[in-house]
């Protein structure tokens, strides 16, 4: 989620709005005049919209992604035993990118209904920020449905 202010001509705010309502899923937009009164302030709160752009995967659940994922006490043996075997400044593959955003989010999940956005959901959306912007697929995806996504592949891809 995140909130979205333009400050537009009396004239454009209807046109706007809608085009808001196209592009995201848009909550109530409130509209302010400026203080000289001779535009609006548009305020409101969106999430990303699916696009065809995006995978039939992209509507995976995390149980779904998660189901056959090892125990998250397992992952971080093998996150720390991964970093205590390599040397300072090496990078990593992409498959230790990606195990660590899949254990980050899990981690998040279980955080999730008593503390929606504490620091394991912000560990866990750097993450999978990170493994985007790594792997680039497109500007049509929300970070952690792409990690539940492609963790999920791996392991289908690994039996």
């Amino acid at each position: 989620m995140f909130e979205i202010r333009v400050i537009c001509d009396p004239a454009e705010t209807e046109p706007i709005v809608a085009a808001l309502d196209r592009t995201f899923t848009v909550g109530t937009v409130s509209v302010y005049p400026t203080r000289d009164r001779k535009r609006n302030r548009l305020y409101a709160r969106a999430e990303s919209k699916p696009t065809d752009a995006e995978p039939a995967e992209s509507s995976l659940t995390a149980e779904q992604a998660y189901a056959n994922a090892p125990s998250i006490n397992s992952e971080i043996g093998w996150a720390a035993r991964t970093l205590a075997a390599t040397e300072c400044f090496t990078e990593l593959g992409r498959d230790f990118y990606l195990r660590k955003a899949a254990l980050l989010d899990r981690i998040a999940l279980l955080d999730e209904p008593d503390i929606p956005y504490g620091d394991a959901t912000a560990a866990a959306d750097a993450a999978a920020v990170f493994l985007l912007d790594m792997d680039q697929p497109g500007p049509f995806y929300e970070p952690r449905t792409y990690v539940r996504q492609q963790y999920a592949h791996s392991l289908t891809a690994e039996q």
